[in-house]
């Protein structure tokens, strides 16, 4: 099925999730607004190129089960706090979680969800993902606007 075959092709998600959030942060209800990307399995990658590509305008990435290999010539120019997510039996994508760990500059953690599968869905394990992402939304997406701009809550 041709549909369900586009989530291999990166490039042209990639760009498609660029272009909507360049044209969100055109928007002026939104452009002062710190983004954030959420991606899943091949989702993540995509997350990842577009965090390179917008650099310093994505203020956090996260990654749940991603394969951050197909986003590899990438990954040095994130400049978003990433956290990756992956559960603990999903040993190849641990594995090349591992490996992003290494290529990724800058604010970088790596979670593993104990008895998760690639999918998480064994009791609990969404749960776990939701409150470590949202735990990171919160630290790295939380502004106030003041007079003079935009500045980190603490």
């Amino acid at each position: 099925d041709m549909i369900y075959n586009m989530r291999f092709n990166i490039k042209l998600l990639s760009q498609r999730l660029t272009e909507c959030t360049q044209h969100l942060m055109n928007l002026p209800q939104f452009n002062n607004l710190p983004i954030g990307y959420f991606g899943a399995s091949t989702g993540a990658a995509s997350a990842l190129i577009s965090a390179s590509v917008l650099h310093n305008k994505i203020s956090a990435v996260v990654s749940r089960g991603g394969r951050p290999d197909l986003a590899m010539g990438h990954l040095a120019d994130v400049k978003a706090p990433t956290l990756l997510i992956v559960g603990g039996h999903d040993f190849e994508v641990m594995l090349l979680n591992r490996g992003a760990m290494e290529r990724l500059p800058g604010i970088k953690q790596l979670k593993i969800i104990k008895g998760a599968t690639h999918l998480f869905e064994e009791p609990g394990t969404l749960e776990q993902v939701a409150e470590l992402s949202g735990d990171w939304f919160e630290q790295y997406l939380t502004r106030k606007i003041t007079p003079k701009g935009l500045v980190k809550m603490k």
